[in-house]
């Protein structure tokens, strides 16, 4: 292994990016249920937004954050490297499809990709408080909450803002 890996280092980096591509795997399928939404909104971000949050919550993602901030002052690059595989692609993601995202449209163009890093933070955020950064389990009641109130804000958010800006 090490004659095609070169050294520990460069083995560890390979070992941290297909976990990362992992989790990022488990996030995209996720967010691939956006395709066909049905006719309510708010129900189906409400079930991605749930599921993703088991997916950051789950034993992959939490071993993978808690070692790429453990290894981040050898590693420097390991957070942008871990993050651009598991946040934020997935954060991405449900931008090609803003029709079936906002019922109101979007309020002007490019805010797709920034309403979905938006939506993602809404979710993240308060559930990296919750647990701890990884250290506290997370019910599913309150992962629950976590993602019917994200949902709630990112929608009066932008309904908001489409009829402020038409």
């Amino acid at each position: 292994m090490y004659n095609h890996l070169t050294d520990k280092e460069t083995l560890f980096r390979h070992a941290m990016e297909a976990a990362a591509d992992a989790v990022m795997a488990e996030n995209l399928a996720v967010v691939e249920r956006l395709r066909e939404p049905g006719d309510d909104l708010r129900a189906a971000l409400e079930d991605m937004a749930y599921r993703m949050l088991q997916v950051c919550c789950g034993e992959r993602s939490r071993a993978l954050r808690r070692l790429t901030y453990a290894q981040a002052a050898d590693f420097p690059d390991l957070i942008e490297i871990v993050q651009g595989r598991t946040a934020i692609r997935p954060g991405e993601a449900p931008a090609d499809r803003p029709a079936r995202l906002s019922p109101a449209g979007w309020p002007r163009p490019g805010d797709p990709a920034r309403a979905a890093e938006q939506l993602l933070a809404l979710l993240t955020g308060p559930m990296e408080v919750r647990s701890r950064p990884g250290t506290r389990r997370v019910s599913a009641a309150e992962t629950r909450t976590v993602a019917r109130s994200a949902v709630d804000t990112f929608l009066r958010a932008y309904e908001a803002a489409a009829t402020e800006h038409p």
